[in-house]
């Protein structure tokens, strides 16, 4: 009823570099005619390349003269519209989604002589080829470090010729502080289960989230009270996980040293009433593992780390090990640490102090040291992926079930430099390990690192104008960021495919400590060519309505087919297809949506999803089995606005075996009116 109304048309999502028609429509609902004035003005909010330091923002935003504009306020090209009475008018803007922004927050105002209206909408940015750790490595500084450095060849520059990223430096003076590493990669962690919704939350230390998290595990919990992966489908038997129950429980009680990350009282309890079943054997469930001869051990292995949670409450009793054939050398090391953890809690098992002995020769036989990284002569056996059990989470955890024990007293500081060099590019490879591995080094931290840190760290490359860290204003440390040298002769190096000249990475640190330093390599790389670790893709995209032949316009409706090839078994896979930017994934229900449209959609191999995203980003499936083999799934999306629109390559990936994956590259999608 209002007499001036301005309804969005701005696409939710751009990828920065998108090159689109920013629009809304007028409407004059009056009986007479009016001259409406125009303006937009927005602001955009940088976003950070890593948890070190901020990149400043390029360009802004574009006219449609192409101008660049570089500040973080923008008023763009002011418009004088006239409204018939009773008509609606469509309004753009020519605009380009800058770089190193997080968002836009667009505020929109029309005026005519007797009525007005404003709008105000955020728009999010994401980047079409992200800056990502390229290399990572975390070191102690004593008074100097210096490393060669040098940025990859196919790094992309911004706008201004500058390559996006740097190094990243964070300096810490304790552990406890954070591992810089693992905090970006939580930041950037696509994924959204139970399970890693959970371990993001802990992994930040951030309690509000965790909170928003614990609060809502009642709607993941199946009829028999286990937590499932995603919420239970109403038409579906139970279908919850005793391996889920236990880590939330278990991950939960180790995160409350560190602050609140509790799980409410009534919610826990049912949890551990389903775990207590499950070990008594009144609830059964099957998991799939590549082992499907060995059943009882892998049982007797659930059964251990429902026990192991159990105990933290007090809930576990000896009686409970009756069903269990107690054989620890043939068990992974993962049930020897849940082992050894059950036996320090229950004094009342018998032989209890012979068992623990057992226990500890056993983990101390399978310890295993290259240089300084820790890895287990058992490491092969030791990856149960589907039970999200690793190398790297048995490092954390036996850090952590030792930390106490006087008889290991020695052997701490091994374990926790092992641990940390288990890291690829600044993080373990899974969330459960990176959820350990943090709550490990706090828990080493805490014990151990008492010396502050003083005076200034500088830094450098190849004795250039270095940047400072005055520890007295920061005295839990912080982040410089060190941009790439400039390449003089990049189209030579593109041209000879010669890598770029090495530099040096000079640290000096004058004053008292040992700081600790994780030096990350930060570029944006784009994948040029299929990559394939285990997994095959092909992408195919049809028309479903399409106005001009062999043209994409605003309202084509498409098909997109994602064929993909297993070469192994597994649990767990996601498979991500990016969507392009103010596109519509149709089949969600909502307002809008044409059940017409995806009626023809299609899904082959034995396989199908247990979750679905459908979001202004990405297309997301989830697969809680995945055979060896050929498999496809389909899905429709709508193309809403006009423009030019970059997208990151479709991924396919097995979350607890991440070094599992394929990937494929994108092209640009060109969009016409």
């Amino acid at each position: 009823r209002q007499d001036l109304q301005i309804v969005s048309g701005l696409p939710p999502l751009v990828r920065e570099g998108d090159r689109y028609q920013a629009g809304l429509t007028l409407r004059n609902t009056t009986k007479a005619a009016m001259d409406v004035e125009l303006d937009a003005t927005l602001m955009s909010s940088a976003t950070s390349t890593s948890g070190a330091a901020s990149v400043p923002a390029a360009t802004s935003v574009s006219k449609t003269s192409g101008s660049a504009l570089s500040a973080s306020t923008t008023r763009l090209e002011h418009q004088r519209i006239h409204l018939e009475a009773d008509s609606s008018q469509p309004v753009t803007w020519d605009v380009t989604a800058p770089d190193s922004v997080r968002s836009i927050a667009w505020r929109i105002d029309a005026k005519a002589t007797s009525a007005s209206d404003s709008l105000a909408v955020v728009q999010k940015i994401v980047p079409a080829v992200p800056v990502t750790v390229q290399q990572a490595t975390l070191t102690q500084v004593d008074r100097s470090f210096t490393m060669p450095v040098a940025a990859p060849v196919d790094a992309l520059a911004d706008a201004s010729g500058a390559l996006r990223g740097g190094l990243s430096l964070a300096f810490k003076a304790k552990l406890a502080d954070g591992l810089p590493g693992v905090r970006d990669w939580f930041d950037r962690y696509p994924y959204a289960c139970l399970e890693q919704r959970a371990s993001v939350a802990i992994g930040l230390q951030d309690e509000a989230k965790w909170d928003e998290v614990a609060r809502q595990i009642p709607l993941y919990l199946d009829g028999d009270g286990l937590a499932g992966y995603f919420p239970p489908r109403a038409d579906e038997p139970a279908s919850g996980s005793d391996v889920l129950t236990a880590y939330l429980l278990t991950a939960s009680a180790e995160a409350s040293t560190l602050g609140h990350y509790a799980i409410p009282d009534t919610t826990r309890a049912k949890m551990e009433t389903a775990l207590v079943s499950f070990v008594e054997g009144r609830i059964k469930r099957v998991v799939w593992s590549p082992f499907s001869a060995d059943a009882q051990r892998q049982l007797d292995v659930r059964k251990l780390a429902a026990i192991e949670a159990l105990g933290r409450s007090n809930k576990a009793t000896p009686r409970m090990l009756q069903s269990i054939q107690v054989l620890p050398n043939q068990w992974p090391t993962s049930a020897v640490i849940d082992w050894t953890l059950i036996l320090k809690r229950l004094a009342a098992i018998p032989d209890r102090a012979a068992k623990l002995a057992e226990a500890d020769q056993i983990l101390r036989s399978r310890l295993n040291y290259q240089g300084t990284r820790l890895d287990f002569s058992t490491e092969k056996d030791d990856f149960w992926y589907w039970l999200m059990a690793s190398g790297d989470s048995n490092a954390s955890r036996l850090l952590m079930t030792v930390l106490d024990d006087p008889a290991w007293k020695d052997d701490v500081p091994r374990l926790v430099v092992g641990s940390l060099q288990r890291q690829t590019r600044g993080h373990w490879l899974t969330t459960t390990a990176n959820v350990w591995g943090t709550l490990a080094v706090n828990q080493f931290s805490k014990r151990f690192e008492r010396d502050p840190v003083t005076g200034t760290s500088r830094a450098s490359i190849d004795g250039g104008a270095a940047q400072t860290l005055a520890w007295g204003e920061r005295p839990k440390g912080g982040g410089l960021l060190l941009p790439w040298p400039v390449r003089t002769s990049a189209s030579a190096q593109v041209a000879t495919g010669a890598a770029p000249a090495k530099r040096e990475l000079q640290v000096v640190e004058d004053g008292g400590g040992k700081p600790w330093l994780t030096v990350q390599s930060l570029a944006a790389v784009p994948l040029k060519a299929p990559f394939t670790s285990g997994y095959r893709i092909t992408r195919t995209v049809t028309p479903v309505e399409q106005k001009v032949k062999n043209v994409y316009s605003r309202g084509d409706v498409l098909r997109i087919r994602l064929d993909i090839d297993a070469q192994t078994d597994m649990s767990w896979v996601v498979v991500s297809d990016p969507v392009p930017g103010g596109s519509t994934v149709l089949g969600s229900g909502l307002g809008r949506d044409s059940q017409l449209a995806t009626s023809g959609e299609q899904r082959q191999g034995w396989t199908w999803p247990a979750y679905e995203e459908k979001g202004f980003e990405t297309y997301r499936s989830y697969y809680q089995f995945v055979p060896k083999g050929k498999f496809s799934t389909e899905y429709t999306v709508r193309l809403n606005n006009v423009g030019s629109f970059g997208l990151p390559p479709t991924r396919v990936e097995a979350m607890y075996a991440p070094e599992m994956y394929g990937e494929v590259p994108n092209a640009r999608v060109e969009v016409k009116p």
